[in-house]
């Protein structure tokens, strides 16, 4: 999996470009109407219900923009709330408040819509041993953010990226020849490149399940699509050989009756690419 030190780039990564992306050479409203020398608070004002995200972003966001700014934290991440909630105070440079104002908004709206709905999902499965992973169906350079959205609403991340887990799709099997050349080809290359990749395999139906298990070195099998008597069987098929995740369509509707079938992970695209923004404001006060 990816490491902290790789995530903490991704993060720096993101801010950087987007305060290149919405600042450039100025602000030029803010200079143009706003002393350098003033300064204000404002705070974050939530206008909806739901959880929280994106609090401990916004901290880096106003430390790259301005390292004098004070941000007072009211709700820390992870917190239900209500509309009239204040999250937080930022205090200090007028000027620096207003340019990094639409970060903030913009990534701490989306995240919490995430968080949101994962919240949601994991709720379902109380009583249940499976758990809620993400995917790589995320918005293009911000993935870091949408993932860690996932964990604040007490999700679990999938792969983060191509580079970090080896992941077995049908494309990949019907290139290659079959699943079995597929894995073993994929376990050489591994060891021809010292790597230590954890390696999850699709399955489409119980015939490709035989063939996987007829091998070694597989960590998770992906049962996808599979309907809930299909999936239930699977699931006995594959005992304790390896561990076993559903996929495919799976809704707030559908998740409690796939965790009843014993797989011990559901991954979910709907997590990140299918939420509507929690609404949220920066008022001067």
């Amino acid at each position: 999996m990816i490491t902290s030190k790789q995530f903490n780039k991704e993060i720096d990564l993101i801010i950087a470009n987007a305060i290149r992306e919405d600042v450039g050479e100025g602000d030029h409203s803010s200079l143009a109407c706003i002393p350098q020398n003033a300064a204000g608070s404002a705070h974050l004002l939530v206008k909806d219900n739901g959880i929280i995200a994106g609090v401990a972003f916004a901290k880096q966001v106003f430390e790259f923009v301005d390292p004098s700014l004070v941000v007072d934290v009211k709700i820390k991440d992870g917190s239900q709330v209500k509309h009239g909630d204040v999250c937080f105070i930022v205090s200090g440079s007028s000027q620096s408040i207003l340019k990094a104002e639409r970060l903030v908004l913009n990534a701490m709206q989306r995240m919490s819509a995430i968080a949101t709905k994962t919240g949601e999902f994991v709720k379902l499965l109380e009583g249940f041993s499976t758990k809620i992973l993400d995917t790589r169906k995320t918005t293009p350079g911000i993935r870091a953010l949408e993932k860690w959205a996932v964990t604040i609403g007490g999700g679990e991340n999938h792969r983060f990226a191509l580079y970090d887990m080896i992941m077995l799709k049908d494309n990949h099997i019907d290139f290659c020849g079959g699943v079995v050349t597929a894995i073993e080809t994929t376990k050489q290359y591994l060891k021809n490149n010292n790597l230590a990749l954890k390696i999850i395999v699709e399955a489409r139906d119980f015939d490709e399940i035989k063939q996987i298990l007829s091998t070694t070195g597989v960590y998770r099998i992906l049962i996808d699509n599979f309907n809930f008597e299909d999936t239930k069987k699977a699931v006995a098929l594959i005992g304790d050989r390896c561990l076993t995740e559903s996929s495919g369509g799976i809704t707030l509707e559908t998740i409690a009756a796939y965790a009843a079938c014993g797989v011990d992970y559901i991954s979910s695209g709907a997590l990140t690419h299918s939420v509507h923004n929690m609404d949220l404001s920066l008022k001067a006060i």
